[in-house]
């Protein structure tokens, strides 16, 4: 009886470590991600600034067009616009055979164009699957003519290449297969069902499907989280286990690495990660009727600006049911990379400007110990840096290397201008200046200080932003302002508390007047701040002063701001400058 007990307490004590060690190692696996893990995980993606979105699937059978007549929307939600029934939409698999896909020379596409990774979309809306599923019958191999799973030799062609690969899965949306979400509702009962079991049935099957069997996926693009809730979340994040380094959009439900504008690129709030996914022509699955196609210029221009933002640019080809990429996007795609072999040092692994304005028209990013200067149209004189606080080491043009014209003046504060001549043969979309100093670029913003007078002068030069509102060099005023949540504001050492008057210099025209603002202290309420209301002066462009009353401002530091409080028409003014008179006179 003693080595019975005495084996039972060595069993129990053994069990109990046993236990102990799984909870703890349990505890390990769930803990959080820190800041550096993530930042480590992320690094490629943020070095890669530049990648392809490929919008390929069934919908380019009718490529926009549904009994002889184009549907009025984006090649690939044909489906949901024209209300096509379930099982006419099922018949077009009959059709649908690309048997001029390439799956190597799409991804020789992508990295000829300088892209680093490439999202192509598995399921798309219409709940057809481009690869082969055992969770659904309609996919591109068990429905189509073609048999053959274009996933998988993608994947085998961006590991060839050494391109990131990368799946767009919409999740909520499917207008296949029953309980499936559809915004704006559902129009055939073949779509009625459970949305849960939809989720456990077709989603979370697929989604380990591919990622198990394509290989190392970077990237898992969600798409419109119509229904999701964070419990269904939970139900969808719980096969990306199979691959921990994924990296994951917002669009499932807000969760994700990074916050995806789409068709547009933010002005102010550009903090932490995010990807402009963008369109060649208008649509992103092919139509046929679609032949508004971006220029070079553009997309280049699009590219630098991005990264100067410190984001990435998702551009969009859409193939055609042969499995071809149209012929323009293929053109601008290979000018994109005649550039890029160029001036990819001023895109790859850059970060944001340290600009809060530029006096021409383009872009800057930083490297390191440098600075690129997008220049996209030269003024006659050239273009200046203002506000370094670095010296100058050496300026060239990227493209040739040859070494540029310019000169750098340091002002009594210490703050450097670099003055740089226009080359001889301009690139027409973007030229780019490489400016090496001696340090990473540091740019010099004080608090504003009084005129010699007293009166403080707030120019939307020298403003702040929120949301879209920016500064125009051209007009010399703010642009895009054109709502109640967009305000800007200064950072001001006021010389002397008091009473000042408050005098406004605009611009704007009388279809659009009758916007009411406020000019005061951030944060402090209105009876306490200058009011007025937009009148008209005489055209968009033309300015004219006016006083609005008076503001009690303390003596030192302070932030000042505009504020527009009702927006009655299309927009709020074209603000050129606010000056602060001390004595209420």
């Amino acid at each position: 009886m003693p080595r019975a007990k005495d084996s039972i307490a060595r069993y129990l004590f053994v069990l109990t470590i046993g236990i102990i060690v799984m909870v703890v190692c349990a505890g390990a696996m769930a803990a959080p991600e820190t800041s550096q893990q993530k930042d480590a995980r992320m690094k490629w993606w943020r070095d890669a600034r530049f990648g392809m979105f490929i919008h390929w699937g069934v919908y380019s059978v009718p490529a926009g067009r549904w009994n002889g007549k184009e549907v009025q929307t984006i090649g690939e939600w044909i489906m949901n616009a024209a209300k096509i029934p379930v099982k006419d939409y099922q018949a077009l698999t009959a059709q649908f055979n690309p048997t001029n896909y390439n799956a190597d020379a799409w991804v020789r596409l992508a990295k000829d164009a300088g892209m680093k990774y490439i999202i192509i979309t598995s399921k798309h809306h219409d709940g057809f699957a481009m690869f082969r599923s055992k969770a659904s019958s309609f996919n591109i191999y068990d429905a189509t003519p073609f048999k053959r799973d274009p996933l998988k030799e993608f994947a085998t062609a961006c590991k060839k290449h050494g391109i990131k690969l990368g799946f767009y899965y919409s999740q909520s949306q499917d207008w296949n297969h029953p309980g499936g979400a559809a915004l704006g509702g559902l129009w055939d009962k073949a779509q009625e069902g459970d949305y849960d079991k939809f989720i456990r049935t077709v989603d979370v099957p697929q989604v380990r499907e591919l990622l198990t069997n394509y290989g190392d996926v970077a990237v898992l693009w969600w798409d419109t989280p119509v229904n999701m809730t964070e419990e269904r979340q939970n139900v969808l994040l719980e096969p990306l286990k199979l691959q921990p380094d994924i990296i994951t959009n917002d669009r499932l439900g807000g969760r994700g690495d990074f916050r995806t504008p789409e068709q547009s690129i933010p002005v102010n709030d550009t903090d932490g990660d995010w990807e402009t996914c963008m369109t060649i022509n208008n649509t992103w699955g092919y139509k046929v009727d679609d032949n508004n196609w971006k220029s070079t210029a553009q997309l280049i221009r699009h590219l630098s600006e991005i990264a100067a933002r410190g984001g990435n640019f998702l551009l969009n080809v859409g193939p055609t049911s042969r499995g071809e990429i149209p012929q323009p996007s293929v053109e601008r795609l290979e000018e994109m990379g005649r550039w890029m072999k160029m001036n990819g040092d001023s895109i790859y692994g850059t970060s944001r400007s340290p600009f809060r304005r530029l006096d021409f028209d383009g872009a800057v990013t930083v490297r390191g110990n440098k600075l690129f200067a997008h220049v996209w149209e030269w003024p006659a004189d050239g273009i200046k840096l203002t506000g370094l606080s670095n010296s100058v080491k050496a300026v060239r043009f990227l493209d040739d290397g040859k070494v540029a014209d310019y000169a750098a003046s340091v002002t009594q504060g210490g703050k450097t201008t670099v003055s740089i001549k226009p080359p001889a043969k301009p690139d027409p979309a973007d030229t780019v200046v490489e400016v090496t100093l001696d340090g990473p670029p540091q740019v010099k913003y004080e608090a504003l200080k009084a005129e010699v007078d007293g009166s403080i002068r707030l120019h939307a030069a020298d403003a702040r932003f929120t949301r879209v509102l920016q500064y125009n060099h051209k007009t010399d005023t703010t642009d895009r302002w054109l709502g109640t949540p967009d305000s800007a504001y200064w950072d001001v050492d006021v010389p002397q508390a008091g009473e000042y008057r408050v005098e406004i210099t605009y611009a704007w025209y009388e279809s659009d007047i009758g916007s009411e603002y406020s000019v005061g202290i951030r944060d402090v309420d209105l009876p306490s701040r200058a009011q007025g209301t937009v009148v008209d002066t005489g055209s968009w462009s033309g300015v004219k002063t006016f006083p609005i009353g008076t503001i009690k401002l303390k003596a030192g530091p302070q932030v000042l701001d505009i504020q527009a409080h009702k927006v009655p028409k299309g927009g709020v003014m074209n603000l050129r400058e606010i000056r602060l008179i001390p004595g209420a006179g």
